[in-house]
């Protein structure tokens, strides 16, 4: 401010990001309209939100203060859909995480609201575009009001903002107050009373969608039909008999010269050089040489936001405005003569849908491509072919990549297939990726896409254009799990579609209940607001991870969850060692714990069995001792018997025949004392065998009752 001579700014703009001045990023863009337009914006990039002092370096701005929470949503930006935390801040320098709050536009605001009591408060950007009326918080999993009362800012300007930008800051100038600025299309602003609004369509009172669903499904249903600015009308929403939101209907889209301008401003296309000591800014990146060629999408895919916020109404750059930023790319030293996309929202739109789209609008009730094409759909890639000619013809590009997505249900019903081969030929590096999303018509319907049968001769023609080239190319398909809709049964017929196809993704993406789909609107309420039938929502974390592990059923790590869908969903039949099967059957951990356990008692039973063995063994081995040594003494006596008939025979006189018959009678009497006592040990080794079996019988009636515990 001191080097350009500037006392005070017109606009302080505070974002969620690094600043990024490259047209890409939404502030960018804001700041350097203003600045052409002859305002001056200070700019504040991720102030410090636990210190108020933060917001006020550059003191308080003569018009208003500007508050965008980022890029992307900071909510999404910092959680998983698992509502884990994220490891990297992509918008952060070096994507470092922590530079930011939770909600930043509602906390930036407050931080200014007590700095500054009566400042100007202008919020916008994707955070604010999608909660500017009451909505439904996947994080908090509750209703919450709109944005602008709980950030206590005065307006909101929802859409990419450009016009009512200019008209809101051209208004402010002109000295009106910012609470009687109620006229510019594409804002939001609260009042005390609806005296000075007219032709509104009264939502649901916010009170009531709290209560009830269905009246949640019929409000966001009317802001969904109400997003063109040729048929929408004013909108509002009651919070109690003094407090009203009342949204105006959206901008008119930018024609293609506005929008050449906006991408011809002095942008300088990379981080500020203050983020360089960090690591710069990861998401510029891919960025950098990417270019920007259409705004709006009428895919009207049901988990997509694009309606809310930029409109179903196609909004397109000139062939001269884009070659003249591909060009520029050649003069950088960095530039390897890659051009990493040329695109939007989707790339091969490149016009209205239909003719009568820049007069009347869009049809309420029906979509430009599902849940067939619209028999007034133009279907023509001329423009976007003679537009990639244009770019490959420039010196110094080798290649000119599509990245930010096919729209293979227009593409495959285009008569002329000029574009097709030449997408295949100069345009895909080895994999063309697009977004079937499921192979379910029943999933599919409720996402808003097309028939898989549309997706299959998609894939049947890029097969047959690249054998005609010679090339060996794949497409590699996004793919979502738990979508509204999603049973077991349609993730179980995903993974077996996978299985045929042979390919497992890398990554699968969980679906997202982010603000202001109709997807999201399906989660919360369980309704189709469409139709108001009910929806089946996967909800549980587990069911979710069951879903999600089925389309990598080939990963070791999701087994069990693959094992315990496929027996909750009764096809058990894909568990087996047949070529049709997704897993071969093992087992899972509890039985393996349970088997371990059983095999610790079974180690535990072999060693008291050892010891008693052994003590057993002991026993009868003194039983066989003693046993030997009656027989010994047995044997000696029968001896000396032996030798005492000898010598009676032998012997002379009556005196020597008296002392033999004595001997005789003490042999015999020696014999039947060896005998009782053998029969003494054998009745003492029947009481040890018996004490044992006791044992045996009781340690095993133990183990019995313990396996049934």
């Amino acid at each position: 401010m001191e080097r350009r001579g500037w006392k005070q700014c017109d606009f302080v703009y505070i974002i969620g990001d690094a600043y990024v001045d490259h047209p890409s990023f939404g502030p960018a863009i804001i700041s350097r309209l203003l600045e052409s337009a002859g305002y001056r914006v200070g700019i504040i990039s991720q102030p410090d939100w636990k210190d108020e002092n933060s917001i006020s370096v550059l003191g308080e701005p003569r018009l208003a203060f500007l508050v965008c929470g980022g890029n992307m949503d900071t909510m999404v930006n910092h959680y998983t859909v698992a509502k884990k935390h994220r490891s990297a801040d992509y918008y952060s320098p070096g994507g470092a995480t922590g530079k930011r709050p939770d909600r930043a536009t509602i906390v930036y605001c407050n931080m200014i609201r007590k700095k500054y009591r009566t400042a100007a408060i202008i919020i916008g950007g994707i955070e604010a575009s999608l909660r500017r009326l009451a909505h439904y918080d996947y994080w908090s999993d509750k209703i919450r009001r709109s944005i602008l009362l709980d950030s206590q800012a005065d307006l909101l300007e929802y859409g990419m903002g450009e016009h009512s930008m200019i008209e809101v800051a051209d208004a402010l100038n002109a000295g009106l107050a910012v609470k009687d600025i109620t006229f510019v299309p594409g804002t939001v602003y609260r009042t005390a009373a609806l005296d000075s609004v007219c032709d509104a369509v009264m939502l649901p009172d916010f009170e009531e969608i709290c209560k009830s669903r269905e009246s949640f499904a019929r409000s966001f249903f009317i802001q969904y039909c109400n997003t063109d600015p040729f048929s929408g009308k004013r909108l509002v929403e009651k919070y109690r008999d003094t407090e009203y939101i009342v949204q105006n209907p959206p901008a008119a889209p930018l024609t293609q010269s506005e929008m050449d301008r906006v991408y011809a401003l002095p942008y300088m296309r990379t981080y500020h050089p203050c983020y360089e000591a960090a690591g710069g800014i990861p998401a510029i990146q891919e960025l950098r040489f990417s270019i920007t060629s259409n705004r709006g999408c009428y895919g009207g895919c049901s988990f997509c936001a694009l309606t809310f916020h930029q409109g179903r109404i196609i909004q397109t750059r000139s062939h001269e405005s884009i070659v003249r930023e591909a060009t520029a790319f050649t003069h950088e030293p960095d530039f390897k003569g890659y051009i990493n996309d040329v695109g939007g929202p989707t790339a091969n739109f490149r016009g209205p849908a239909c003719g009568k789209q820049l007069t009347r609008g869009v049809c309420v009730n029906q979509q430009c491509l599902f849940p067939t094409p619209c028999r007034n759909l133009k279907i023509d890639h001329s423009d976007y072919l003679a537009l990639l000619r244009r770019l490959r013809d420039i010196p110094g590009v080798k290649k000119v990549f599509i990245r930010s997505g096919i729209r293979f249900d227009y593409l495959v019903n285009d008569p002329d297939d000029t574009f097709f081969h030449e997408l295949c030929k100069h345009h895909v590096s080895g994999q063309l990726k697009v977004a079937p999303e499921h192979i379910c018509d029943a999933v599919l319907q409720l996402m808003g896409k097309p028939e898989n049968s549309v997706y299959e001769r998609f894939l049947a023609k890029y097969r047959r254009i690249n054998e005609k080239l010679g090339l060996k190319q794949f497409v590699v398909p996004y793919l979502m799990s738990s979508h509204p809709g999603s049973t077991l049964k349609e993730a179980v017929a995903l993974a077996e579609y996978l299985r045929d196809l042979g390919y497992m993704p890398e990554q699968v993406q969980d679906f997202y209940p982010t603000p202001s789909t109709i997807s999201t609107c399906m989660y919360y309420t369980g309704l189709d607001p469409r139709t108001m039938k009910p929806v089946y929502v996967p909800k549980t974390p587990h069911e979710k991870a069951m879903q999600r592990a089925l389309i990598q059923y080939r990963n070791p790590k999701n087994y069990e969850l693959v094992r315990e869908a496929l027996f909750r969903a009764g096809r058990e039949d894909l568990i087996g060692f047949g070529p049709k099967c997704l897993i071969r059957p093992r087992r899972t951990a509890a039985e393996r714990s349970r088997a371990e356990q059983e095999g610790v008692i079974r180690e535990k039973k072999r060693a008291g069995n050892g010891k008693r063995n052994a003590g057993r063994t002991e026993q009868e081995g003194m039983i066989r001792a003693k046993d030997r040594a009656v027989k010994g003494a047995v044997k000696k006596e029968g001896k000396i018997a032996g030798r005492a008939d000898s010598g009676r025979k032998a012997g002379a006189g009556k005196s020597t025949g008296s002392r033999g018959a004595k001997s005789a009678v003490s042999g015999r009497t020696d014999v039947r004392g060896a005998v009782a006592a053998k029969a003494a040990k054998e009745r003492d080794d029947g009481k040890i065998r018996g004490k044992k079996n006791d044992r045996e019988q009781n340690h095993k009636k133990a183990g019995r009752e313990k396996r049934k515990r």
